[in-house]
C-alpha cells in the first residue's frame, strides 16, 4: 500500500521541521512538500499532488481558511486538517464550513495526528474533543421546528462509521463489530473514537441515544 502523501502548512519554519521529522518516523506517510502560507500551499498541492494537507489557520498572504475553501474547489480529492493552536468558536465553524475533514490542535499527541492523516485518506473526519463539543453545542442552538425532524451531524459520519455505530447500539464489542466488518480490532477503536465525538456523546450508551434521537438508527 502507497504510504499517505502528506503536505505541511504552516508559517512557523521550526514547527513545521519538527513535524516533517516526526512524521518521517512513519513509514505509511511521506510528507512530499512545506509551504509557510496558504498561497503557497495552493501551488504546491497543484504541482505535488499530496492526498491530506495539514493546514494552520491564521498565516499571512493566505490565511488556512481561504486556501481550504479554494483547495476544496480546485482539488477536491485533497483532504484538508486544520491544525492550528486555536479552538475558538470563529476558527472552527469558518474552518469546518470551508471544507476542512478535521481539526487538531498543535498540543495533540503524536499518535492521535497519524491516526488522523490516515482517517483524511480514507475521506473521515477527526475532530478535537473540545471541538466536538462545540459542535454539539451549536447544533443543540439550533431552532426546533414545528414538526420535530432528525437533523444532519455538523460533521457528518462515514458510511463505514455508521456500520460501526449500527452494530455498536446493538450492543456488539469491538471485537464483534471487527469480526463483522473484517476489520482490525484497533481500526474499529479508532472509528467508535470518531463517532462518539461527532456525536459528542461519552459513551456507547449516550452515542446510541443521539443516533436514535437524529434518525440515524
Amino acid at each position: 500500500m502507497s504510504p499517505v502523501r502528506v503536505l505541511l502548512v504552516d508559517d512557523q519554519a521550526l514547527f513545521r521541521e519538527a513535524l516533517a521529522t516526526l512524521l518521517a518516523t512513519h513509514d505509511a506517510i511521506e510528507v512530499v512538500g512545506e509551504a509557510g502560507d496558504g498561497g503557497e500551499a495552493l501551488r504546491l498541492v497543484a504541482e505535488l499532488g499530496p492526498d491530506v494537507v495539514l493546514m494552520d489557520l491564521r498565516m499571512p498572504v493566505l490565511d488556512g481558511v481561504a486556501a481550504t475553501r479554494r483547495l476544496r474547489v480546485e482539488h477536491p480529492h485533497v483532504q484538508v486538517i486544520a491544525l492550528t493552536t486555536f479552538d475558538d468558536d470563529e476558527d472552527v465553524f469558518s474552518a469546518l464550513r470551508a471544507g476542512a475533514l478535521g481539526y487538531l490542535l498543535k498540543d495533540v499527541s503524536s499518535a492521535r495526528l497519524v491516526e488522523a492523516v490516515h482517517a483524511a485518506a480514507r475521506g473521515e473526519s477527526v475532530l478535537q474533543p473540545s471541538v466536538a463539543a462545540k459542535v454539539v453545542a451549536r447544533f443543540a442552538q439550533l431552532p426546533d421546528a414545528e414538526t420535530p425532524r432528525p437533523q444532519p451531524l455538523v460533521v457528518p459520519l462515514s458510511e463505514r462509521e455508521l456500520e460501526v455505530l449500527r452494530l455498536l447500539a446493538d450492543g456488539h464489542s469491538n471485537r464483534e463489530i471487527a469480526t463483522a466488518l473484517y476489520l482490525a480490532e484497533g481500526t474499529v477503536k479508532n472509528h467508535v473514537t470518531n463517532v462518539l465525538a461527532k456525536l459528542g456523546a461519552r459513551d456507547r450508551t449516550q452515542a446510541a441515544l443521539r443516533a436514535r434521537a437524529l434518525g440515524l438508527l
